[in-house]
């Protein structure tokens, strides 16, 4: 894992870009294997090991900003207890008044965007979601939200989602921007290695 990384800096300040704050990245040859990242004064303070290889330091640079604007997100929006309102009114809304026992954004769900636990009534949201337009936050509450009157993805379940008419929509807009991250996710070709 540890690659000599005696060429790069100790500390290295990267400018804002479209997504993200400055970051001021900090180099330590104290730190072995974790990397700590922290929001102070509208930069995104990153710590991580000196000897990361290129490819490692890229990857958990990534993951660090990635965690701490996805909870200034979730701040922004109000936390845990105003996802937990907006269900309530969306289910009293769309959903016969149907109440979760908690609804909650999780940090952890990486593939999914929502989960529910009809058993408990637990829901989770994914906190990508929380920098997202409200609508798609709204259809992915209402689908978790279905699945407390049916488990499965039925006919009735579809039926029950139809009912926020922000559906169709939603789904369009997460299937672009699933479409978006895969086609990120790929180099382009013919463009490699090109400097024009």
């Amino acid at each position: 894992m540890m690659a000599a990384a005696a060429h790069r800096p100790a500390l290295e300040h990267r400018p804002a870009t479209s997504t993200s704050p400055p970051v001021e990245l900090h180099r330590s040859p104290r730190r072995r294997r974790s990397g700590q990242a922290s929001l102070t004064d509208g930069r995104v303070v990153v710590r991580v090991p000196a000897g990361l290889s290129e490819a490692e330091e890229v990857a958990m640079v990534d993951s660090l900003v990635g965690k701490v604007l996805r909870q200034r997100a979730v701040a922004a929006v109000g936390g845990d207890r105003a996802l937990q309102a907006r269900a309530e009114r969306l289910a009293d809304t769309y959903l016969d008044g149907i109440r979760a026992t908690s609804v909650r954004w999780s940090p952890r769900m990486q593939h999914r965007y929502g989960s529910c636990s009809p058993s408990s009534g637990d829901i989770r949201i994914s906190d990508r979601l929380a920098a997202h337009p409200s609508f798609v936050v709204d259809y992915v509450l209402v689908h978790e939200l279905a699945h407390l009157h049916v488990s499965g993805h039925s006919e009735a379940f579809h039926r029950l989602v139809a009912r926020f008419p922000g559906t169709e929509r939603a789904r369009g807009y997460l299937a672009g921007y699933e479409a978006g991250l895969v086609a990120g996710a790929r180099p382009i070709p013919g463009r490699a290695d090109r400097a024009d």
